[in-house]
This record gives structure tokens, sequence and C-alpha cells, in this order.
């Protein structure tokens, strides 16, 4: 059976914790690694009511979105309602976990969620993540001397792709030409002579921010006086999958239909779906947020979206949006549109735990709003 220590890396190995805004609080809250867990209760907010229902349904472990704790506190008494919720916890025996920027951007995250739950396929982030920069290293060696200066560069961080280390390229043996000068040391040839020796072709990737170190780790094992090289930086090719909120592709339908899809895909909420745009305007392109994404109206409003769906709209920036002449908006409820994450994350889990450990998403409706005249 899995330990809280168990769950947490597997959590973390979705949604790395590096991967959260600078602000937030995510990662384990409250619990012990080395507790058993065989009861996982997943919701949006924690809420005293959530607390409850994980205390009620005995679970090990609450698995939230949203912080519980986003600032620094100097305590937790039950006498505030943040105080309440860990209390419940505690005393329940059940460890609390926080997934929430570090999920919204990676793939199987919400917004992810949320654009698969609305239909949209061919998805591709808004705004790709940022992709560590690279650089590709090319020397050329006396084919006996290639070794040292392949374990060299690696040793000193380059030939890291992924899960392997020591990768590299090396080619067929060439020639290389070089005539040494007045005041050479070579070592091979002699001053005023032309020599031609067989060399290799040595390729290597490495982090840009490693670069001196990796060069300096060639010259000093490569035997010429004045090797001969070149650094070249590697663009980044686009592939990402992870990033800020999610554009897609839905089958050609009006903005009023869509709207109505939208309704349809989420749990119902007070809120209920705000459509800025003609009814009749045609839509076909998604772009999606979940949570509040007016941050991106900016970005959206010269796309090729024909709707952008998120939440949190407020008048002024939604309005001169639309003058603009940008996509339709669709504004939800910002619990309904992360609630779609949460039956994600269950699966997820259980395709990996399997029956060792019972997946529950919470029955509270944590909207803040409770009446619509």
């Amino acid at each position: 059976m899995p330990t809280l220590e168990d769950v947490v890396d597997l959590v973390h190995g979705w949604y790395p914790p590096a991967t959260a805004d600078s602000w937030d609080a995510v990662g384990l809250v409250y619990g012990d690694p080395g507790q058993q867990v065989k009861k996982v209760l997943l919701a949006v907010d924690p809420t005293p009511e959530v607390a409850a229902e994980a205390a009620d349904c005995k679970a090990d472990l609450l698995l939230v979105h949203h912080p519980l704790f986003l600032k620094a506190v100097h305590g937790f008494a039950a006498t505030t309602p943040k105080g309440r919720t860990l209390h419940t916890l505690a005393k329940a025996g059940c460890g609390l976990l926080t997934a929430h920027t570090n999920a919204d951007q990676a793939a199987g995250g919400v917004s992810e969620a949320f654009a698969l739950a609305l239909g949209l396929t061919d998805l591709a982030p808004i705004v790709p993540a940022a992709t560590e920069p690279f650089d590709k290293l090319t020397v050329f060696v006396p084919a006996d001397a290639a070794a040292p200066v392949r374990a060299a560069v690696a040793e000193a961080g380059a030939g890291r792709i992924g899960d392997y280390d020591f990768a590299s390229f090396t080619s067929a043996p060439g020639e290389g030409r070089f005539r040494p000068l007045d005041g050479a040391s070579p070592m091979i040839g002699t001053v005023g002579s032309l020599e031609t020796v067989e060399e290799v072709r040595i390729e290597v990737v490495l982090p840009r921010w490693r670069r001196a170190a990796v060069v300096r780790a060639m010259l000093a094992a490569h035997p010429y006086e004045e090797p001969a090289y070149d650094v070249v930086e590697l663009a980044d090719p686009g592939l990402t999958t992870t990033g800020t909120g999610r554009v897609g592709t839905v089958e050609p339908t009006t903005l009023a239909g869509f709207a109505e899809s939208v309704a349809a895909a989420l749990p119902p909420t007070h809120h209920g779906v705000r459509v800025a745009g003609d009814p009749d305007r045609a839509v076909k392109r998604v772009a999606v947020c979940g949570g509040a994404g007016d941050f991106l109206l900016d970005r959206l409003a010269g796309s090729d979206a024909d709707v952008y769906v998120t939440s949190d709209l407020r008048h002024h920036p939604a309005a001169e949006f639309l003058e603009k002449g940008g996509p339709a908006l669709v504004d939800v409820a910002h619990w309904a549109a992360e609630w779609t994450w949460l039956p994600v994350l269950a699966q997820r889990l259980h395709e990996v735990l399997g029956d060792a450990v019972e997946t529950r998403v919470s029955a509270v409706v944590t909207d803040p709003w409770t009446m619509r005249l």
C-alpha cells in the first residue's frame, strides 16, 4: 500500500512544484510522509466543509487545487476558517496536498482538462512554457583523442538529454589540414609545413548556462593548441505541450450553440454561463484558460480564436477587448472550470495505484455564489 510520500512524489512528477508561479504555495501542507494512504478525496477548495467531508469519508489525503495558506501565517488556531480546516484534517489524520499553478500549466492539468471537457481537439498552449535554452558544440579532434574529449565535455555538463547523459555523435573520419606558423608548438607536424591529419567530428548538446564550462573542458582535453570548434545556439522547436491555457478546435457551430455545450459540460452553478458576442457568430477555434483568465486578453486580441472561455472577467477589460474586434467571450464559474480537472486526476491516480487507493471527487460545491435573481 502506498505511503503519503509515494502519492506526493507521484503528483509532483505530473505537476512539478518548480513550475508553480513564484507567489504560489504548493506541495504537502500537512501530513506524515510515512503514513499509508487508502483513500484520497479530491476538491478545488480546502474549505471547512470539504475538510469535514474528508473526515467523514475517512480520507487519508485531501488533494486540492487552491492553497489553504497562500500567505505566511504565525498560527492556525481553530478560531479561523482556515484554522478549522486544518484542525479538522489533523484530527482525522488526513493529509493535505496542493497542486495549484503547477497543475494549471501541465500536460494533463487544469486548463487541458477544461479544454477536453468542452470538446476541444488538437490542443496547444496559448502561451507555451519556457524551455531551457540549449547550444550545440561541434569540435574536430584526432580519432585517437576522441574518447577523452567526449568524456571531458560530458563531465562538464554536456550530452544530457532527458533521462540520458553522455549523449554525443561522432561522424566518420575526415581530413583536417593546417600549417603551423612561427611561434606555434604543434603536437603534430612541423612549423612551416602543411599537415593532413585524420580527424573525427564530435557533436554534443549542452544547456546554454554550461557553455563556458563545457568549452573550457573541451579545450583542456583536446591535444591541439588551437582546436577547430564552433558553438551554435539551438532554436526552441515549439513542441512543448505545457504552458498557460489551451487553444484547439471544435466541430463548427455558432456562439450560441457553443455556449449551450459549455453549460452542458460543466457542473451547474448559480453563476451560470455568460456570453459576450454575436450569438450567430461562427465558432471553430476556441481558446480556454481554467480559473481567472483576463491576464490573457491582450494575448488573444489578435489571435485566430473565435471565442475565449475563462472565468472572473471584469467589465472594463472585457468591454475593451470586444471593442478591438477579438474573439467572443464566454465567462464561466471559476470553481466549475477547475472542477473538470478532478475526474481526470482521479482517473490518473487509479491508473497508477489501482485498487490499492480509493479516489473520490468531493461532492461539496465550493463556488461562492449561492443565489441568482
